[in-house]
């Protein structure tokens, strides 16, 4: 794995990109493990986060419209991931960047906290998509392995009260590493053969 930590952001990225691209046209309103939200709301969370952190690491204001923007079309939200992603990379290679604390729901945090919380979140929520539409989880093995690793650690010292994922779920320890982390933060993980997908 390379040297510089934003690779493994922009692998997340390009990763969770392929997903939202095979989105079909009548798979934006399914369900998906994310229960709150459905393929459409996912992606527009995706979207939103990353605008967000984008403004936090510049030391600017958070976009307004509140978390999401549930005006955004379903072809839009492909050209808006893209978008989002690509400023939130430039941001986080910003000089000096990784000097700097930030405020996130966990508490303070030095970036390279942060940078791992999104890689974090993109692998999950690209493997929610993934079984959503019943695509098949291509996600980066090491990385979704070094984020395991790093949620394990730092979950340890959040409070099981104030812990924003659900208890984690029974998965097979030689499950691929992306099962793994999506059980730890709450996810029921298929097994193998099924999907939730919506015909």
């Amino acid at each position: 794995m390379s040297a510089d930590p934003v690779d493994g952001l922009a692998q997340a990225l390009d990763a969770t990109d392929r997903l939202i691209a095979g989105i079909g046209d009548g798979q934006w309103q399914y369900p998906t493990p994310c229960t709150q939200w459905n393929v459409h709301d996912l992606v527009d969370h995706l979207v939103s986060v990353n605008r967000r952190f984008s403004a936090m690491l510049r030391g600017e204001q958070p976009p307004g419209g509140g978390a999401q923007d549930a005006s955004r079309g379903d072809g839009d939200l492909v050209a808006a991931y893209r978008d989002s992603g690509d400023r939130m990379l430039t941001a986080f290679r910003r000089p000096g960047v990784f000097e700097q604390t930030f405020t996130l729901p966990i508490g303070a945090a030095p970036a390279i906290a942060a940078l791992h919380l999104r890689i974090t979140d993109l692998l999950v929520h690209g493997w929610d998509i993934a079984q959503a539409t019943g695509q098949p989880a291509h996600l980066p093995e090491r990385l979704a392995a070094l984020e395991l690793e790093f949620t394990r650690a730092k979950l340890a010292d959040v409070p099981a009260d104030r812990r924003p994922f659900a208890p984690p779920q029974p998965v097979a320890d030689d499950a691929p590493a992306i099962d793994r982390l999506a059980a730890y933060l709450g996810r029921p993980v298929p097994t193998a053969g099924a999907t939730h997908a919506r015909p």
